[in-house]
C-alpha cells in the first residue's frame, strides 16, 4: 500500500466523520424545533450521506458502503448525546456549550445509551443499510447536451 493511499484512505475516513458529525447536528436541531424525538430522521440523514460519501469522498463500492453506514452510525450516536445535553442544560439552565464541556463525553453517552429506543435503533439500523446500498450503486451515467 502506497503513502498516497494510505493518504487517501485517512482523509476520506476523517471526512466522512465530519459528514457524520454535521448530519447529527442538523438533525439535532430539526428534534429540537419539533420537540420530539424523530427517529425516521435517520433515513434522509443517511441517503445525504451516502449521495455526499458515493460523490464527493469514494467512488462506489465497498469502501464508500462501509463509509456511508457508519458516518449514518455516527450521526445516530452524535444525536442522542446532543439531544442528552439539551435536556440537561434545559433542567439546569445552562448553556448547550457549557454542558457539553462540563458533563464531557462519557456521561452523555451514558445518558444516550439510557435513553437510546428500539425504534431508534431499528431506523438507525435501516438508516446504515439504505447508506450502504445507496453508496454502492452506480452513480448515473449523465447525458450530454447536443
Amino acid at each position: 500500500m502506497s503513502a498516497r493511499s494510505v493518504f487517501g484512505l485517512v482523509v476520506s475516513v476523517f471526512i466522512a466523520a465530519m459528514l457524520g458529525l454535521a448530519a447529527g447536528a442538523l438533525w439535532m436541531v430539526v428534534t429540537l424545533y419539533q420537540r420530539h424525538p424523530l427517529p425516521w430522521l435517520a433515513l434522509p440523514i443517511a441517503v445525504i450521506l451516502a449521495w455526499a460519501i458515493r460523490n464527493g469522498v469514494r467512488k462506489q463500492g465497498d469502501g464508500a458502503a462501509l463509509l456511508a453506514a457508519l458516518a449514518t452510525l455516527l450521526a445516530s450516536i452524535y444525536v442522542s448525546m446532543l439531544i442528552a445535553a439539551a435536556q440537561i442544560a434545559g433542567s439546569m439552565g445552562l448553556g448547550l456549550i457549557d454542558t457539553l464541556q462540563t458533563a464531557g463525553a462519557g456521561m452523555l453517552w451514558q445518558l444516550a445509551r439510557i435513553g437510546f429506543s428500539v425504534s431508534e435503533g431499528v431506523w438507525t439500523v435501516l438508516a446504515m443499510l439504505l447508506a450502504a446500498w445507496l453508496s454502492r450503486r452506480p452513480a448515473p451515467i449523465k447525458k450530454l447536451a447536443k
